[in-house]
């Protein structure tokens, strides 16, 4: 009986911590709208486009879109207050749900023609450097 009783109190424990109850978020909006967006080397959509995430840290974005420059940076997303050690596990286990939700902006410009008489000179000149 004890024992049923101590693997009772155990599994509400181990659902209590897995339930998790904070939700992270991740938005991207661009300018123009529409544009392919790529993080971390994986295609999440075209923008405006929101995600979940996991953890904190540096993310790669790569924006594309016909007629514009593609964009290539990073951002960084710092982990607030409530998920850092000790706070993290009270607010995984807190019956309040708690979101943590990011906003990204980014504006493309406007590809720029090639001049083709230039890319030969510099083609050329490359050439003669070897």
């Amino acid at each position: 009986m004890k024992k049923t009783i101590n693997f009772i109190i155990l599994a509400a424990i181990m659902a209590i911590l897995s339930s998790g109850c904070v939700e992270r978020r991740l938005t991207i909006n661009t300018s123009p709208t529409d544009a392919k967006v790529i993080l971390n080397d994986e295609y999440i959509g075209t923008s405006p486009v929101t995600v979940s995430f996991n953890w904190y840290g540096t993310y790669n974005i790569r924006i594309e879109k016909d007629g514009f420059t593609t964009l290539n940076t990073h951002r960084k997303l710092n982990a607030p207050w409530y998920d850092r050690f000790p706070f993290d596990f009270f607010a995984q286990i807190s019956p309040k749900k708690t979101v943590d939700a990011y906003d990204w902006s980014f504006e493309l410009s406007p590809a720029q023609p090639i001049d083709r008489q230039q890319l030969i000179e510099d083609a050329q000149q490359i050439r003669g450097s070897l």
